[in-house]
């Protein structure tokens, strides 16, 4: 396996595996990632579809990327997935299906015309005072100590961050700002989660930092996701009939070590509740979603809370079985023990049929949510909320089957151990109709209105015990490399096993470790496209410090007289240099 740039081997074909008709492959877990690693099977490594297994424990595929109407509780959305241009694979994946309406039209296609036509800008990122936009809004507020551990962080090397926390990298001045209101709840990053992560984050992302305050460079699906992407490559691997076994277990792997080599040999399976097990043969591919965000969801309703008791859920006890044969299979209890108290656990689907809140979203983003365009484009936050709530309004309708007078609004807050500001409760306490008068007073309805118009919403809160699960403090080797060391037959996918420069929680974390395992275990001769490489562009780290201070020049900023001296005199060493040039293109000068 090799990475790649570049549009020469991005439009290539790659020559058939050897041997390829002769593989099968075993999926455990029909989440995006198990349903590309599927599809590159297919288009990439030329398996036979019908060679290829997905087995998943509920009744229906999708994992973490939902949106469903569901008969007796009604619409469900436990949350999206921000993307933006540079998810590389993703697109390399999509590129390939085609959509539900037209079979001559890609779902890339269909998503490039949409987000040409309708894209993303928002001109309220956050809100206070009862649906006021916050005086600073726009501005990322970092102070210079800020800024600078921001680029300390940025210059440590992962493995000095070991089990280190965001928190004890960053001070007061840090968390106070803009920036980090911004980041965290675009990202749902929490004070206590991996300094690991929020470094690969800072650099996959800088060349976002300009755009933070208005969204401008997120792009988003037609619907929901699920209906907008999973749909159409459930139907794709279907008419290339791969197997989907639902209702099935996969209770362990039974993995041979023998002279550094590591082979999957036995399946163990409980299927409609009865136990079987499958032989496997090195011909027999294995690929493992280990672990899950959605594992264990709980649903309330408007009148109860979603419950909060649960079990650690087959996708864990899976894990952990692979984990206690060998040591390179990763840590799993890093990642789903112990998570802190103060975290985002719940989100709730408000349905609302009563035009009385129109103008208050209106108030706040500037659009009418009727329009049929991006509404939010991604979060509002809340900032005096005790829960830090954050609101999601997507392109209505967000569900195919949704009425012209409904309106669809997405809610989470981050702090599940604060109780609300008018709902004077924890959020996890909180049934769909309390957490949806919590959002009501916050954008500023009239208390009086309040209750009736909640009453008359269908709001759906959903506990997710593990949805910060990736975010968990970690080190080298709590997590499996895609394809461990010496192993044979047998890969790990989804956003628990390890690939470097990437970040979790992004749909193109699935679809990268997904293909980095099929062209591993295959053998397959194509580049995988690399992690867009903006960390590595002058242009964007310079565009960013221009952001970072608050769109002034470095004649702007508040030096001392020492480094006015010193600035003045680089900048009469650079007159006349392309150096020069760079920093006047990026404003700094």
């Amino acid at each position: 396996m090799y990475y790649s740039n570049g549009n020469y081997e991005a439009f290539a074909h790659p020559q058939k595996p050897e041997n390829a008709e002769n593989k099968s492959a075993y999926i455990v877990g029909s989440g995006l990632a198990g349903l590309a690693a599927a599809a590159f099977l297919i288009r990439d490594g030329q398996v036979p579809g019908n060679n290829i297994h997905i087995f998943e424990e509920l009744e229906l595929p999708g994992g973490s990327m939902d949106g469903i109407l569901n008969e007796q509780r009604g619409y469900i959305i436990r949350g999206g997935r921000e993307m933006e241009p540079h998810f590389e694979t993703l697109w390399d994946l999509f590129r390939s299906i085609p959509t539900l309406d037209d079979p001559e039209t890609s779902v890339l296609d269909e998503f490039y015309w949409l987000n040409k036509k309708d894209p993303s800008y928002s001109t309220t990122r956050a809100i206070e005072n009862r649906g006021e936009q916050i005086t600073t809004d726009g501005q990322l507020t970092l102070s210079r100590k800020a800024i600078t551990e921001i680029a300390k962080l940025v210059l440590t090397s992962e493995k000095q961050l070991g089990d280190v926390k965001i928190n004890e990298v960053f001070g007061s001045e840090f968390f106070k700002s803009n920036f980090w209101l911004y980041w965290s709840t675009m990202f749902a990053f929490e004070p206590w989660a991996s300094a690991i992560e929020m470094r690969r984050y800072l650099l996959r992302f800088v060349h976002h930092v300009g755009t933070l305050q208005n969204m401008s460079a997120l792009k988003f699906t037609k619907f929901n996701q699920y209906e907008s992407l999973v749909k159409p490559l459930i139907k794709f691997l279907k008419d290339k009939n791969v197997d989907f076994q639902y209702n099935t277990t996969v209770d362990n792997i039974i993995v041979s070590l023998s002279n550094g080599k590591k082979t999957a040999t036995e399946l163990v399976l409980t299927v409609d509740g009865e136990k079987e097990s499958i032989s496997l043969s090195p011909d027999d591919l294995v690929f493992v979603t280990n672990g899950s965000i959605t594992e264990s969801t709980t649903y309330g309703d408007n009148t109860h809370p979603a419950p909060q008791e649960h079990k650690a859920g087959a996708s864990w006890d899976l894990w952990e079985k692979l984990a206690d044969q060998d040591t390179e299979f990763g840590r799993p209890s890093k990642f789903y023990k112990n998570i802190p108290k103060a975290n985002w656990v719940i989100s709730a689907t408000c349905t609302f049929t009563d035009d009385r809140i129109i103008p208050y979203i209106k108030k706040i983003t500037g659009k009418d949510p009727h329009s049929g365009s991006i509404v939010t484009s991604g979060p509002v936050s809340i900032k005096d909320s005790n829960w830090l709530l954050g609101i999601s309004i997507s392109r209505q309708p967000h569900f195919q089957q949704q009425k012209s007078n409904e309106l669809i609004v997405w809610l989470y807050g981050l702090f599940s151990d604060q109780p609300g500001n008018y709902v004077h409760k924890k959020i996890t306490d909180c049934s769909g109709e309390e957490i949806c008068k919590e959002f009501l007073y916050h954008i500023g309805v009239p208390e009086e209105q309040i209750d009736s118009i909640a009453k008359s919403a269908n709001s759906v809160p959903v506990n997710m015990p593990y949805i910060t699960s990736y975010f968990m403090p970690r080190t080298e080797g709590d997590r499996p490399l895609v394809v461990p060391t010496g192993s044979q037959n047998l890969a790990f996918i989804g956003n628990f096993a390890e690939t470097s420069r990437d970040t979790v929680f992004t749909t193109e974390y699935s679809v990268r470790t997904a293909m980095e395992a099929v062209y591993q275990l295959l053998d397959v001769d194509r580049g995988i496209p690399e992690v867009f490489a903006s960390s590595f562009d002058l242009r964007t780290i310079l565009d960013s410090v221009y952001y970072l201070n608050d769109q002034k020049s470095l004649q702007e900023l508040p030096l001392n007289k020492i480094e006015k001296v010193g600035l003045d005199s680089f900048l009469k060493k650079i007159q006349g240099t392309y150096l020069e040039e760079i920093l006047k293109e990026e404003k700094l000068i």
